[in-house]
């Protein structure tokens, strides 16, 4: 019997993770949220060829993001995901929050399921963490490449196949 090319056989890196739960919509929202986040950022860090890392999650909502985004970024909006990397190796990799209203408002939007559209999101903030970006175009490909890849061993479709279908750019 063939294994599934897109399901790795290796072995799952070691992971320290904090899932904090600040929006009890989440928890409502995503049977198994803290699971879905282990299985995401340990496909993330497979994929990336990490062996071991530590991170946490934060699973909030708009207000929260906009302040961040506010403060950190000074766009004074609302956002999806917040990636924000350690001051030093000792500490991690870093953190991300999520907030909860505009990736239900995206998922509905995009026709996906929040499960599916938050699996995403979290691929998203760890790649960051280990150092991926897009803000030019080769790097946003090797980024969405990741992505692709990574969610692929899920069964999730291309995140990005629409934008392509629609002939819109990054």
């Amino acid at each position: 019997m063939n294994p599934d090319p897109h399901i790795s056989t290796a072995p799952a890196p070691r992971l320290a993770l904090d899932v904090m739960i600040e929006n009890p919509d989440w928890a409502s929202a995503i049977e198994d949220l803290e699971a879905l986040t282990r299985e995401t950022a340990e496909a993330c860090l497979r994929a990336t060829g990490v062996p071991a890392a530590s991170l946490c999650v934060l699973f909030s909502d708009d207000a929260a993001l906009k302040t961040l985004n506010g403060q950190f970024r000074g766009f004074d909006k609302p956002t999806n995901v917040l990636s924000f990397p350690a001051f030093s190796e000792d500490d991690g990799l870093g953190d991300v929050a999520i907030a909860f209203e505009t990736v239900r408002r995206e998922a509905e939007d995009q026709k996906k399921s929040m499960r599916d559209h938050s699996r995403h999101l979290i691929a998203h903030g760890v790649l960051h963490l280990l150092g991926y970006d897009h803000e030019i175009e080769s790097e946003a490909q090797e980024m969405e490449d990741l992505e692709r890849q990574i969610l692929a061993q899920f069964g999730l479709a291309d995140p990005y196949a629409d934008r392509a279908e629609n002939g819109e750019a990054r």
